[in-house]
């Protein structure tokens, strides 16, 4: 079945573009134009008041979407901002040990693992590194402030098993489990309930979302770093029984705000989930059609290539190869668009693609 309908103007601005890089920038839906001229024109119309607007009903709607996506049981657990890096730095910010001591996979993506590294670097951390699947029993030591880790990795597509095992460790004094799920946001069924009150998700609408940049968000479990050091005037609480000069901060998860952000990624999110609704489109639908177009090339994929994540729920395949650089370029020269991490090619699955886009993915690799 084809879905192209719902992408038809971002399908028709490159009409001989072949997109397999579902995994890192998703082509938008028609549906987040929508969403896109919704922000403007209420920034138009109503100006200051326009906050009115947006943290009274579109705020609520994209909170209500993400806790019925993730089986949260409190929509006011999710807190939204420009980037997951912004949300990381005030998380760590509410830890009150420092150094911080850090537990991580050794697969986790550029921005935690370059801010950790300079938090190393400056002595404010300590990072200990370890393969994803002895992630949880190096937790058990209790010797970590903090412990994070990909829902799926973005280099392998490998996904993190024994997540409830790994929530069990968490306290609110420490150490926090904070898990980057924006490999699994919408690529994947994910039930958070059982764990809902332990851990901490972060990820966004810029992948499988197909919302695009702005809108990140992070899950904040209640009773979990009611103060952060790095704050702004968003997360700001009117609490009449603080004496005067005290910092005050919301009771749910604004309390990780920042200060004035762009709305329209949260816009385009709610119109894109509004969309999806209307079609009937659920994550498991989705994933299943996505899984219909990667059985199909991988039984008659051309390339000499290691295959990293076999049977993995991840919506990309990871091909260690070390020609994927040369096979990169080459079918970027062809208009063929995938996506290369060091030795590996990435080859990731989405809406917008059907079995006539497989099979001349295939004529493109059987000419590398």
């Amino acid at each position: 079945m084809s879905y192209k309908r719902l992408f038809q103007r971002a399908l028709a601005a490159a009409p001989d573009r072949l997109h397999f890089a579902t995994h890192s920038h998703h082509l938008w839906p028609d549906a987040s134009y929508i969403g896109q001229l919704a922000a403007w024109e209420d920034a138009a119309r109503l100006a200051d008041r326009k906050w009115d607007r947006v943290m009274g009903e579109i705020w609520p709607a994209a909170q209500a979407y993400v806790a019925a996506e993730l089986k949260l049981p409190d929509p006011a657990t999710v807190v939204f901002a420009p980037n997951t890096h912004s949300l990381l730095v005030a998380l760590a910010s509410a830890l009150p040990h420092r150094p911080l001591r850090i537990l991580a996979s050794d697969g986790e993506f550029h921005s935690f693992r370059r801010q950790s590294a300079r938090w190393e670097e400056a002595g404010t951390a300590i990072v200990e590194r370890v393969p994803l699947e002895t992630l949880v029993e190096r937790g058990r030591s209790g010797m970590h402030d903090l412990i994070f880790a990909s829902q799926a990795q973005f280099g392998t597509g490998r996904v993190l098993e024994g997540l409830e095992e790994l929530a069990a460790l968490a306290r609110p004094e420490g150490p926090w489990v904070v898990i980057d799920g924006y490999h699994g946001f919408m690529a994947m069924e994910t039930d958070l309930s059982a764990v809902a009150d332990r851990i901490f998700y972060l990820a966004g609408g810029y992948k499988y979302a197909m919302a695009g940049e702005g809108c990140a968000f992070l899950h904040a479990p209640t009773g979990f770093g009611p103060r952060p050091e790095v704050t702004g005037w968003y997360a700001e609480f009117d609490d009449l029984s603080l004496p005067p000069g005290s910092i005050g901060y919301a009771p749910d998860a604004r309390r990780f705000l920042g200060s004035t952000f762009d709305p329209s990624g949260i816009y385009r999110f709610v119109a894109v989930r509004d969309m999806l609704a209307d079609e009937g489109l659920t994550t498991a639908a989705i994933a299943a059609h996505a899984a219909g177009l990667r059985a199909h090339l991988l039984a008659e994929l051309p390339l000499d290539a290691e295959l990293l994540n076999p049977g993995s729920p991840a919506r990309f395949l990871a091909l260690r190869s070390p020609e994927a650089q040369r096979w990169k370029a080459e079918l970027e020269a062809d208009d063929v668009i995938l996506d290369v991490r060091g030795d590996v090619l990435r080859i990731g699955f989405g809406l917008y693609q059907d079995m006539r886009d497989v099979e001349q993915l295939i004529e493109a690799l059987r000419r590398l």
